[in-house]
């Protein structure tokens, strides 16, 4: 017998016929391989399509479909405790990397994906039993997440679909975890034509890959454990990281006010001015006031227009002595218009380059080919961008930075890049925040990869003054939902109120909605206007950022939490009761902590809401209430001026 090798069977059993049912397969079951010292066990299932099963002793654990893997052979032990199964040309090695009793942990890898193929491997939904969690950001962001489509689709972070946070990582509520390396050149089809109901990752040497790759690399990892939150903490502490630090105060205290949603490209020094003057005389805190598009000279000059900013220090001081911290708007691009600063940049050779030598690419401040952008990837170009940065903040008085984009679609198609060859497109968004957040806890971003460990905050992409699911008010809880369970606790929302594209501007009803969705997550981003409505609006805007303040001491609690057990700051509701079928389900609530559910109302029109209390005593926020879980609340009342909440009884905020 082979090392490790335990033969379940005393027979393989081949050819063996299953009871024949409408659509149903024949399938054969061959013996199970146990992996040495423990009681996990491999097997392969052998009909249409080869599948192998992973079981934790008699109990299967997972079952996964190799859709277009074809072989005869049998697994075979590896002198290292791990199993091999081979086509003759490559192979696919099954590891453990951990079993307990409270976790199992395998990794499945093919090292030599032949250039010109896609191996594919398949995992059933089980769409209406089990709901899945994580994946990436999206437009029309549905959650539960079992509900998306896609067609051999590229994973990476880039514009389309708003999909600047894709970490390859996915947990269901049956306590099982995916998670896709980085070197896989990943694609994923999930309820596509052929693979309805199924979650499927494959590797192709494409583009937006390197193509020019002999072979590829195609790995990932299983886990499995009691449960949903169990299998994400364990994800946590194994592969998705911690924070090693938390964004600063008074960003989380007091409103970020942003010149972006109201102003748009319109902004002089007059307009910041006067904008400020409105903050301060309709008595309103705030952290910082954010100037953002159209201040330079030109896209990558990093120098104020003078036209439009003639004294950008006396500006910046006039507004700190009216209690302001002033920070500015960046983004990644030189536009070819900006001579002097792009020439420079293209004879340092600092710009990303294809491969035939061309830096031209396009962003949404440029046309086709007007436009380059800066090669993050090498360290000179990290040092001389940061201190390029450093100059405004010494000669001009600025205090931080909104960094923006940072997404690989941004760069040109077939990019030259540092860095290893499996990691590419990757590393250019990984390289460019953790650039930019060197310059502290009080910037953001709004693209990550594999950035976890950072103290910084990371924006929500920009959301559409809508209700629904284009891109609307539910999607901002859902957003914030699924980049916490990517890892990223330090959640910005979006400017309350959306941001007003297509000449459509949030109403009253919009814009106060809004708001109370945001008082329990991490911070408050103003730049539409109370007082561009009505006195009734201005008073509610002032009740819901005091309540939201009056919770900071709690949220940096949990930012404090989630830097040492990296838990989320802001979970769904099944968090606190992992079993709970009903909690699984709701998209429209979610948690502060362990304490706090907050239910806003996100649909228009509407001046009650169902709510649903999972396990526990729950005290109404807007009353004293108590309710004992797993209850719902049918036709709570909300009219425009009542956020609902629930405090859990005994809970005391400090």
């Amino acid at each position: 017998m082979q090392p490790g090798l335990t033969l379940i069977l005393s027979v393989i059993v081949l050819g063996f016929c299953c009871l024949w049912q409408a659509g149903q397969a024949c399938q054969s079951i061959e013996q199970r391989f146990k992996f040495d010292n423990s009681d996990i066990y491999l097997r392969l299932r052998r009909g249409d399509k080869l599948q192998y099963e992973l079981m934790k002793g008699s109990r299967s654990l997972q079952t996964v479909t190799l859709d277009n893997f074809v072989t005869n052979n049998n697994l075979e032990a590896t002198t290292t405790g791990s199993y091999k199964l081979s086509d003759g040309t490559t192979s696919i090695e099954f590891s453990l990397v951990k079993s307990t009793n409270s976790v199992t942990h395998i990794r499945v890898a093919r090292d030599q994906v032949i250039k010109g193929t896609q191996p594919r491997d398949c995992l059933a939904l089980n769409t209406g039993r089990t709901h899945w969690y994580g994946g990436s950001e999206q437009k029309q962001h549905y959650w539960p997440v079992e509900r998306q489509q896609y067609s051999n689709f590229s994973y990476v972070p880039k514009e389309l679909g708003n999909m600047a946070v894709a970490e390859r990582y996915w947990v269901n509520s049956d306590g099982f975890f995916l998670y896709v390396d980085n070197t896989t050149p990943l694609f994923i089809d999930q309820n596509a034509v052929g693979h309805e109901d199924q979650l499927c990752i494959s590797a192709l040497s494409v583009l937006p890959y390197d193509p020019r790759l002999s072979s590829a690399k195609f790995s990932y990892q299983l886990a499995f454990a009691k449960d949903a939150k169990a299998a994400h903490m364990y994800a946590v502490e194994s592969l998705l990281g911690k924070p090693t630090g938390y964004p600063d105060e008074r960003m989380v205290q007091h409103p970020v006010w942003s010149t972006w949603a109201l102003y748009k490209a319109e902004v002089t020094d007059e307009v910041v001015r006067d904008f400020a003057k409105q903050i301060v005389d309709n008595g309103f805190e705030n952290s910082q006031l954010e100037i953002d598009d159209d201040w330079e000279d030109c896209y990558g000059a990093l120098t104020f227009r003078k036209n439009k900013f003639p004294d950008a220090k006396k500006l910046t001081d006039d507004l700190k002595a009216l209690g302001f911290r002033v920070t500015l708007w960046i983004h990644p691009f030189i536009n070819n218009n900006c001579t002097a600063i792009y020439e420079t940049a293209k004879q340092l050779g600092y710009l990303v380059l294809d491969h035939e030598g061309s830096a031209d690419t396009q962003w949404w401040n440029s046309k086709p080919k007007d436009a380059a952008y800066l090669d993050f990837t090498k360290t000179a170009v990290q040092e001389w961008f940061t201190t390029r940065l450093k100059r405004l903040q010494t000669e001009d008085g600025i205090d931080s930075f909104k960094f923006d984009a940072g997404e690989t679609s941004w760069i040109p198609t077939d990019p030259v890049l540092q860095g290893d060859a499996n990691q590419t497109p990757l590393q250019i968004t990984t390289d460019y925040v953790r650039t930019v957040a060197a310059f502290g806890d009080v910037i953001e971003v709004r693209s990550a990869q594999n950035t976890q460990d950072l103290p910084i905050f990371v924006r929500i992409v920009d959301k559409d003054s809508e209700w629904g699911w284009n891109n609307g008010l539910v999607t901002l809880i859902t957003s914030l939902l699924q980049m916490n369970l990517n890892g990223y606790p330090f959640v910005l929302p979006d400017m309350i109120g959306g941001n007003g594209y297509n000449e459509k501007p949030p109403n009253k009803e919009l814009f106060l909605r809004w708001l109370q969705a945001n008082v329990f997550m991490p911070s408050l981003q103003f730049s539409f206007v109370p007082w561009n409505f009505d006195d009734e609006t201005i008073e509610i805007s002032k009740t819901f950022t005091k309540l939201h303040s009056d919770y900071t001491p709690y949220i940096m609690k949990l930012f404090k939490r989630a830097t040492t057990t990296g838990e989320p700051v802001n979970a769904p509701l099944w968090w606190i009761a992992p079993n709970d079928a009903v909690a699984q389900s709701i998209y429209d609530e979610f948690l502060l902590g362990d304490d706090i559910i907050a239910a806003p109302v996100v649909t228009e029109g509407a001046t009650k809401r169902d709510i649903y209390l999972p396990e526990g005593q729950w005290t109404d926020g807007n009353g004293s209430a108590v309710y004992t879980g797993p209850v719902w609340l049918m036709e709570y009342p909300a009219p425009l001026n009542t956020l609902p909440y629930f405090v859990r009884v005994g809970f005391q905020l400090d």
